[in-house]
C-alpha cells in the first residue's frame, strides 16, 4: 500500500498498520522491511508512537500562529481601495507598488497585492476595455465557369545578384487555371495593380462581376487598386 508523502492517516489505520508491523517483527521479519511492504517508513512509525501507544495525527488540530507580516483588516481594505481607484484600475500590482513607492507610500508588498487580489477574485482587468474586434468570416466563392473568380499573387524571382530579386505579378483564373495576366517588376507598389485592368480588357470581361481573391498585402489594399476595382 503506497501512501503519498504528508498524507493524513486516521488513528484506526495507524493502529492497524502498527499491529501488522509488530506481528511481522514477532515472526522474525525486520521492522524496516515490514514497514516498506505496508507503504511507510520506520521513522513514521516512530512518530506515531507516543509513550508506547499509537496516537492520532495532530496536524488537523494544531494551533498555527499567524505570520507577523500578515495584513490587518485596514491594510487589506487599503489595497482593495487603491486597486479599485480610477488611477490604478487598469494597472497590475507590478506597476502599482513602484508608483506608490516613488510617492513615498507603502501599503504592502507586490506579492501581498497579488495574493489579496486573487483571494478577492479581483486579479483581472478592471478598467474600461476596448470593444472586442469582430472579424467577419470570409465569403466563400465557387467558380463554375471561367472568368468568375481570379486569384492574384506576387512572388519573388531570384537573380544572379545576391540580395536582388524581381517581383512576379500573376493573375490566374481559378476555374480554367489560365494565367490571365502577368508582369515582372523591380518593385512592389500599388501602381502595378494596373495589371488587373489590362487583364480584364484582355479577357473581355469588363462588364462581368469577376471576383478577385488576394491576400492583404499593401499593393492589394492600395488606392490604385481600389480605383481599378470600381471601374
Amino acid at each position: 500500500m503506497e501512501r503519498k508523502k504528508g498524507q493524513l492517516i486516521s488513528l484506526t489505520d495507524r493502529q492497524k498498520h502498527a499491529q501488522l508491523v509488530s506481528t511481522a517483527v514477532a515472526s522474525g521479519t525486520r521492522q524496516d522491511k515490514a514497514c516498506e511492504v505496508i507503504g511507510f517508513s520506520t521513522r513514521a512509525l516512530q512518530r506515531w508512537r507516543i509513550n508506547g501507544e499509537v496516537g492520532a495525527d495532530k496536524r488537523p488540530t494544531a494551533t498555527r500562529l499567524e505570520p507577523g507580516n500578515k495584513l490587518n483588516k485596514a491594510e487589506r481594505q487599503a489595497v482593495i481601495d487603491v486597486c479599485s481607484s480610477e488611477e490604478f484600475a487598469s494597472s497590475p500590482p507590478s506597476q502599482i507598488v513602484p508608483i506608490l513607492a516613488d510617492r513615498g507610500e507603502y501599503i504592502a508588498s507586490e506579492s501581498s497585492f497579488y495574493l489579496l487580489l486573487n483571494a478577492e477574485n479581483m486579479l483581472h482587468h478592471q478598467g474600461k476595455s476596448k470593444p472586442r474586434n469582430i472579424y467577419k468570416k470570409p465569403t466563400n466563392y465557387t467558380a463554375k465557369k471561367r472568368n468568375e473568380v481570379w486569384s492574384w499573387d506576387i512572388s519573388y524571382m531570384p537573380t544572379l545578384v545576391i540580395g536582388k530579386h524581381y517581383y512576379l505579378y500573376i493573375i490566374e483564373d481559378i476555374y480554367s487555371r489560365k494565367v490571365v495576366g502577368w508582369e515582372v517588376h523591380h518593385n512592389e507598389t500599388g501602381e502595378q495593380a494596373a495589371l488587373l485592368e489590362r487583364s480584364v480588357w484582355a479577357e473581355k470581361c469588363l462588364k462581368k462581376d469577376v471576383v478577385l481573391h488576394s491576400d492583404n498585402g499593401a499593393p492589394m489594399k492600395s488606392l490604385t487598386m481600389r480605383l481599378i476595382c470600381t471601374i
